[in-house]
């Protein structure tokens, strides 16, 4: 029986997260984490800001859903709305690396 919130993953146990977007669980080395600095929502591609952080899959389709659902004011707990440009264009410059 494995522990509740880790997935065997190789040799060790790997912490699972959920996307704010598509709500699907997964290892959190999958995922893109997000944190607020000053009302803008910005990756944490090193995984070492501060502050509540969020998890997306790296897709423009999961943002777009995050979005659609309101879910980054609640994950962060946020009252006013938060800027995601920043997390648009790094994916979509993800997007553009691999399709081009």
């Amino acid at each position: 029986m494995r522990p509740h919130g880790k997935l065997e993953y190789g040799d060790r146990a790997a912490p699972l997260r959920t996307c704010v977007g598509c709500r699907v669980r997964t290892v959190s080395s999958e995922l893109l984490r997000l944190v607020v600095v000053e009302g803008v929502i910005v990756p944490d591609l090193r995984r070492r800001l501060q502050g509540r952080g969020a998890s997306l899959h790296p897709s423009l389709s999961c943002l777009d859903l995050a979005e659609r659902r309101r879910a980054f004011p609640r994950a962060f707990r946020a009252a006013a709305p938060l800027d995601v440009s920043r997390v648009r264009e790094h994916l979509e410059g993800l997007h553009s690396e691999r399709n081009g």
